[in-house]
């Protein structure tokens, strides 16, 4: 699979900045005091992530989430990102990878490196549809939406937090011994739109009117009808994800073993990522260490760059933060593996969160995981659902991905009898209520 060519922003997107300046009362002054405070905060905040690495990152059993203490629910709220032990049984879990090893064997599949597959853009074998149709699987993900509320306590009645809906997405068969640059730090679920679409930008008005610390990444209420899609590019998804998600089918244990990394601080990455835009360095040839003192910064709306969102042919990236460009977030240290998990541990991180896969694996068997995220149940989801349910019986990629002919008469494709329980039809679209 060919790299990106990534190219500067357009000279519109200055535009942008200068829209949501005149939207904000006294912005320059707010931002600029948010943003003094923010870069203080990070001080600190990045130095406790780095020393405590993996430690950050909270775990809990599968059987213990409806019974956790407000203590660890305000942790994992913070962290935005949670390693849920044991939601399916190992040896369920180490079967459905069996069985994708055989798949991938038995058909002409599509997937990179070209020479030596390991990211699979495969979507309907048996094992994936089993997955995203197992109860404790889904109840997972439902658990999830439910951190997620209205802040203003405006009724939306169309919105079910209760009823998960599924997502299907790919799968990894990453092989030791080799180096993958395919995933740097990223945010999925929208790029430019974060600032250009008018509901998606309402989601962070406590940042942009300057009370960032009053930001809630949990609030519903923009995010429902937020475009996170704007310009339909391949691997953009379209829909609400609450939360991103793997299941692991294989034993990973970080660091440098092929895993997952994140920034796991949702509220400070959300303040900076916003913010930066509207600030650059006073001058080009500042030092190193001067980079990081907030004098040394100045509010600019003049520039169209966008630090982190990139030009492609079609569409735009992002974003993409690196040290480079977002010094503050000291990336090169806080970016932390995921503790070691074992088949039927499912790992999760809120789609705002900061994320990467280790650039090396030196570990000595495959790290393989199912990409299953959290899905709340939303017009413009379900909506989703019922077209990506075609793609499911043609055997098609769903919408939001790139088109090829398909997986329909590949040996071991799932059908939906392999959608055995009631919640798992629902979620698949096959079923108006968990008890039809």
């Amino acid at each position: 699979m060919s790299q990106p060519v990534f190219g500067p922003c357009p000279p519109r997107f200055a535009e942008i900045k200068r829209q949501i300046a005149v939207s904000y009362p006294d912005f320059e002054t707010r931002v600029t005091k948010a943003w003094v405070d923010l870069l203080s905060e990070l001080d600190k905040v990045t130095e406790e992530i780095a020393s405590q690495g993996s430690d950050s990152i909270p775990h809990v059993q599968f059987s213990a989430l409806e019974n956790l203490p407000q203590e660890k629910l305000d942790v994992i709220r913070r962290r935005g990102c949670v390693v849920i032990k044991d939601v399916v049984d190992d040896v369920e879990a180490t079967s459905w990878k069996d069985d994708l090893r055989e798949y991938v064997k038995a058909n002409p599949v599509q997937g990179f490196p070209e020479e030596d597959k390991q990211f699979f853009q495969l979507y309907w074998t048996k094992s994936q549809v089993r997955a995203r149709a197992d109860p404790n699987v889904l109840a997972a993900t439902a658990w999830l939406n439910k951190f997620y509320h209205v802040k203003s306590q405006q009724e939306l009645p169309d919105v079910d937090l209760f009823t998960p809906l599924s997502y299907a997405d790919r799968f990894r068969m990453r092989h030791p011994g080799n180096k993958w640059y395919n995933h740097p730090p990223h945010i999925d679920g929208g790029g430019i739109e974060r600032w250009e679409d008018d509901a998606f930008r309402s989601c962070f008005a406590d940042i942009l009117n300057g009370n960032w610390r009053q930001h809630d990444p949990y609030d519903l209420e923009g995010r429902i009808n937020a475009r996170n899609s704007l310009y339909g590019r391949p691997n953009q998804s379209s829909i609400f994800r609450t939360y991103q998600g793997w299941l692991a089918l294989s034993e990973i244990t970080p660091p440098n073993q092929g895993t997952l990394q994140v920034f796991p601080d949702v509220l400070l990455s959300n303040t900076y990522i916003i913010l930066r835009p509207f600030f650059k360095p006073v001058s080009e040839d500042i030092s190193e260490a001067d980079l990081f003192k907030a004098e040394n910064w100045k509010f600019d709306i003049t520039s169209e760059d966008f630090p982190g969102i990139y030009s492609l042919d079609k569409g735009y990236s992002g974003p993409r933060p690196k040290t480079e460009t977002h010094p503050h977030l000291r990336l090169d240290k806080t970016m932390v593996s995921v503790p070691k998990v074992k088949p039927g541990d499912m790992v999760f991180w809120h789609c705002d969160v900061i994320h990467a896969v280790e650039i090396e694996h030196t570990g000595i068997e495959d790290s393989c995981v199912m990409y299953i995220p959290a899905m709340p149940n939303t017009p413009v989801n379900a909506e989703y659902v019922q077209r990506q349910r075609e793609s499911f019986l043609a055997g098609v990629p769903p919408p939001d991905f790139p088109k090829w002919e398909g997986e329909a008469g590949f040996a071991g494709i799932g059908t939906p009898d392999d959608i055995v329980d009631p919640i798992g039809k629902q979620a698949m679209g096959f079923a108006v209520s968990a008890a039809a």
